[in-house]
């Protein structure tokens, strides 16, 4: 009785969640290096080096709120 009223829990979605970590992996080095060091330049060659892990990252609301 003491879930009485409450919906059930819902699992983690692991496959998004799995998905933006490896992106964010992917993307490390050069957020490391945005951090040390800013230029434009740089931040202009992350989407032509990396454009899979920048669209999981954009699309990672969506995928969180399609695997509810």
């Amino acid at each position: 009785m003491r879930d009485a009223g409450r919906p059930p829990r819902r699992p983690l979605p692991l496959i998004p969640l799995l998905l933006v970590l490896l992106a964010l992996l992917d993307l490390r080095t050069e957020l490391q290096l945005l951090l040390d060091h800013f230029t434009f330049s740089s931040l202009v060659e992350i989407p032509r080096h990396h454009p899979l892990a920048l669209v999981v990252l954009l699309c990672a609301p969506w995928l969180f709120q399609r695997s509810r």
